[in-house]
């Protein structure tokens, strides 16, 4: 795909801020790194002129790499790394469109910029012809937050699958959050695409058996699994790895490297409410045009994370987010999704 600006991509770029109630006047910081898409940079720039919105642009440096494998899909971009006056200007906007390479989410100094008023939109990075696909609708909202209610009032959550997953989770005291693609009010964060629910569970919540079958995905590698893996989980963390194949020797090597504990354990677990995310999106890009967060939210997945989980005390930079299909996932016995589809 040639990297030139289209009319729809700017369309979906406007639609989408409109969503966060930018307007004429409003301050609106473009947050990038070196490294980030020139393309999505142009066109959150261009539809924040169209909005009447005062645009300006805050370009840092893409940081050095300190990890000894490559860092994917974290959400915990480190592209900040403090700034005192990257941080004041982020401060004093009231709206900032995170387009570095890795999202502020998980970032240590999100808390802070939220804490002065600004609402942060995460253009998760993607080549804008998803994007497109995938411009929130207003009826998203209902979904996802009837999903946060669901899942902060339970006590239990299993997960269970004919592969053979039987994953049982203790959801007292978990953090839920949900996504349904902008942010509207000051101090809130969003990443587009959305669609997603998930929990952060307190320390030793998460014990059981998770099969990932072939088919299943692992969005660091952005790969389709080829093979079935066997995962067996104790107090949060993944002890053993059974399985055959380059899909369990990629996982073992991966977690192996970061010589850390807490990247075999448990970051966040939910699952996805996007109709209009697409299962089959992973092969249909080259790998640089897209960062997977579309199969993060297609509908009736039950994401499953590792990595930090600042909740349950924990703090690393490795990380894998792996969508599973095919599995129920139930709430104090009551049923959410049923074999990958999700219950009216």
């Amino acid at each position: 795909m040639s990297d030139r600006i289209e009319a729809p991509w700017l369309d979906s770029f406007e639609a989408v801020l409109r969503l966060c109630r930018a307007e004429a006047g409003m301050a609106v910081c473009l947050l990038a790194e070196t490294q980030s898409r020139a393309l999505n940079l142009e066109l959150a720039e261009l539809a924040a002129l169209r909005l009447g919105c005062r645009p300006f642009r805050c370009v840092v440096p893409t940081p050095p790499q300190t990890a000894p494998v490559p860092i994917r899909s974290t959400g915990a971009s480190r592209a900040l790394r403090g700034h005192p006056a990257v941080l004041a200007a982020l401060a004093a906007s009231e709206l900032v469109v995170d387009l570095t390479l890795e999202g502020l989410l998980h970032a240590p100094e999100l808390p802070a910029i939220l804490r002065g008023g600004a609402r942060v939109l995460m253009v998760s990075n993607e080549h804008p012809e998803a994007l497109e696909r995938l411009v929130p609708r207003p009826e998203d909202e209902a979904r996802v937050r009837a999903a946060v209610q669901q899942a902060r009032a339970a006590r239990r959550m299993s997960v269970t699958s004919a592969a053979g997953t039987d994953l049982q989770v203790t959801m007292e005291g978990a953090v839920t959050a949900g996504v349904w693609g902008w942010c509207s009010r000051p101090g809130t964060v969003a990443h587009w695409p959305g669609g997603v629910v998930v929990s952060f569970p307190r320390a030793g919540s998460v014990n059981g058996t998770l099969v990932l079958d072939a088919g299943d995905v692992n969005l660091t590698f952005k790969r389709y699994l080829e093979r079935p893996l066997r995962l067996s989980l104790v107090d949060d963390h993944i002890v053993t790895i059974e399985g055959e194949g380059t899909d369990a020797e990629l996982m073992r090597r991966y977690l192996a490297a970061w010589g850390d504990p807490a990247a075999y354990a448990v970051s966040h677990l939910g699952w996805g409410l996007n109709d209009r995310a697409r299962y089959e999106a992973l092969a249909m890009y080259d790998r640089r045009d897209t960062n997977g967060t579309e199969l993060r939210a297609f509908a009736g997945n039950f994401l499953f994370s590792t990595g930090a989980n600042e909740f349950a005390g924990r703090f690393t930079e490795g990380h894998f987010d792996i969508p599973v299909r095919n599995c129920t996932i139930a709430l104090d016995g009551r049923p959410v999704v049923i074999e990958g589809r999700l219950v009216p």
